[in-house]
C-alpha cells in the first residue's frame, strides 16, 4: 500500500498574554477558522489520515481539534512531546515509527518547513511552500514503502495549500 503524509504547521496562535509559556499558547480566532477550513479542504479531497502524530503544544492540539470534525473517522492524535519545536531529523525519526498508510503530522516552524523541503523530490509550484506559513499543509506520497525506510528526497508532492487560499 502507498504511504501518504499530510504535513501541517499549526494554525495561527494568539500572543495576547506575554506571560503565557510558548507551549501553552492557544489559537487565535483566525487560527480556529483556518483549522476548520483545513479540515473541510482535507475532507473534500479525501485526505483522511489513519494516524495523527502531533506535538503536545496547545496550538498543535487545537489545530487538530479544529480539523478533525470535518473528517470521517478522524483518529485521536498521538501526542509526541519530541515534536515540540523539533528539527527535521527528529520529525523524520518520529515518522519512521508510524503505522497507518496515511499519516498526519502537526508541528512547528522552523523545523516543519525544513522537514517539508527536505522530504520532497521537487517543490510544489505554490510560492507559499518556501515560507511554510501557519496552517500550511503539504500532502505527499512515498509510494509502496515502509515508513521505517522513508528518507529525504523521496516524497512526491500531491497537494499544498495555505489557509488564506481557502477563503472564498
Amino acid at each position: 500500500m502507498n504511504k501518504r503524509l499530510i504535513l501541517i504547521r499549526h494554525a495561527k496562535s494568539a500572543w495576547d498574554d506575554p506571560l503565557l509559556p510558548d507551549h501553552d499558547r492557544p489559537l487565535n480566532a483566525r487560527g480556529l477558522g483556518a483549522a476548520r477550513d483545513l479540515g473541510q479542504w482535507l475532507a473534500s479531497r479525501g485526505y483522511v489520515p489513519g494516524e495523527v502524530l502531533c506535538s503536545d503544544a496547545l496550538r498543535t492540539r487545537a489545530t487538530w481539534e479544529g480539523i478533525a470534525p470535518a473528517l470521517p473517522d478522524a483518529p485521536e492524535p498521538m501526542l509526541k512531546p519530541t515534536l515540540y519545536h523539533a528539527g527535521s531529523d527528529v520529525m523524520l525519526a518520529v515518522l519512521r515509527h508510524a503505522t497507518a498508510d496515511t499519516v498526519c503530522m502537526i508541528g512547528h516552524n522552523p523545523g516543519i518547513a525544513e522537514f517539508a523541503h527536505r522530504l520532497v523530490k521537487h517543490r510544489p509550484l505554490n510560492t507559499e511552500f518556501q515560507k511554510y506559513p501557519t496552517g500550511a499543509t503539504l500532502v505527499a506520497d512515498f509510494g509502496q514503502i515502509d515508513w521505517s525506510d522513508v528518507g529525504y528526497g523521496m516524497a512526491e508532492p500531491v497537494d499544498f495549500i495555505v489557509p488564506r487560499e481557502l477563503v472564498a
